[in-house]
């Protein structure tokens, strides 16, 4: 007898349930700034991803609008059939020049990119190694792609030798976050990028964290860690982070881009990004390269939380980016202290297993340039409340 397919999803989900795992996605009504109103609640948030406080800039709102009256909403087809517009064309070109490569090519979402790079690049009989703590579009992309994938531990470039070595003579790939999205940390790109060298592998970076935060003009890890397009070929970020937008974008040579628009079924085969999306990004590439003091901004926050957080004792992970983890082991537990941050005003997601890995769970902090310094401290005292073990969930 066949099994009930949704009978058995209920049963994975009640499990979730139990373990106090399940996810549920929070509506949220308004947002200004860093604060995020839902319900009845004005929360100040610092869990989401805008780095740069770059997603309610008076001048990104403006492209999409102009563009949008302009154009309309929708591009209506997918790039290859009538949805490349200007506006996309000259995003490829500014996020190509910002990044160092020949050329760029925008996907609608950051997991579709890296799907299709990896299907469109590797085959079965192939080899793809990749870092334990990758993002799962990383993962799932080798996968669909039929590639053998072999996993490192976190950060551990011999360890990643010892993978290529395995399988000598097949065509490989080495992929790595540039900044780990859940640990915040960095990859060690500068012996991956010789490893690879070495070893005639190819070496893929996902800096969806990276790019806008770190290194010079805000070009990203593989900038900061002096690497160029031969060191690293293939080269993906994201806009809905630090950018503040939506899409993605993958950048390298003439050559992988021409291969891709062939080849990698999500760009091939999705509607393209709203002409008024891309527009919004361009502007946040300009903005991104120029004010500096953003970043600078940025560091003194992440600075400033981290100080205290040591003085009040907080397991925090080592990290110097805008992600700052802190470590709690139990599920239950990092439920129990974003609660009890959210009955103080605070907004910071419980991030549980699967996410992360059984007895990791976390509270994923995150800063931005659009927090002041007082909204630190106030994180920080909130924080020090449950470090005393006030509102019933100790840290």
């Amino acid at each position: 007898m066949r099994a009930d397919l949704l009978q058995r999803l209920a049963v994975r989900t009640a499990e979730r349930a139990q373990a106090d795992l399940l996810r549920r996605a929070r509506t949220i009504e308004h947002a200004q700034g860093p604060w995020l109103e839902t319900g009845e609640r004005r929360l100040l948030d610092f869990c989401s991803n805008d780095y740069l406080g770059l997603a309610r800039h008076p001048q990104l709102i403006g492209a999409f609008k102009r563009v949008a009256d302009d154009e309309g909403v929708g591009s209506t087809a997918a790039h290859l059939v009538c949805g490349h517009r200007r506006e996309h064309a000259m995003l490829e070109e500014a996020l190509a020049d910002w990044t160092g490569r020949e050329r760029a090519l925008l996907f609608s979402t950051g997991y579709m990119a890296n799907l299709g790079v990896l299907q469109a690049l590797l085959g079965r009989g192939d080899l793809c190694v990749q870092d334990k703590l990758n993002h799962a579009c990383l993962l799932d992309g080798a996968t669909l792609a039929g590639a053998t994938l072999r996993r490192y531990p976190h950060g551990d470039a011999p360890a990643a030798a010892r993978q290529l070595a395995g399988l000598p003579d097949a065509a490989a790939l080495l992929a790595t976050d540039g900044v780990f999205s859940m640990d915040g940390d960095r990859a060690p790109l500068r012996e991956l990028a010789a490893l690879c060298r070495r070893e005639g592998a190819t070496l893929m970076v996902d800096d969806a964290h990276g790019l806008g935060v770190l290194g010079p003009d805000g070009a990203g890890s593989v900038a900061e860690a002096g690497l160029g397009p031969r060191d690293v070929p293939v080269l993906m970020a994201t806009l809905g982070k630090a950018l503040g937008t939506h899409g993605a974008f993958v950048a390298g040579s003439a050559t992988l881009v021409e291969g891709l628009t062939q080849f990698a079924r999500t760009y091939v085969y999705t509607t393209a990004m709203a002409p008024a999306v891309a527009a919004a990004a361009l502007t946040a590439v300009r903005l991104a390269r120029t004010e500096h003091g953003r970043r600078e901004r940025l560091a003194v926050l992440i600075a400033r939380f981290r100080t205290g957080a040591a003085q009040l004792g907080l397991p925090l992970a080592a990290s110097d980016t805008p992600i700052q983890p802190l470590l709690l082991g139990d599920a239950t537990r990092a439920l129990a202290a974003a609660r009890a941050l959210e009955a103080q005003g605070l907004l910071v997601t419980a991030i549980r297993p699967p996410t992360v890995p059984a007895g990791q769970a976390r509270l994923r902090i995150t800063l931005s340039a659009a927090h002041e310094e007082e909204h630190v401290d106030r994180l920080l005292e909130a924080l020090a409340t449950l470090s005393r073990g006030d509102d019933g969930a100790p840290v």
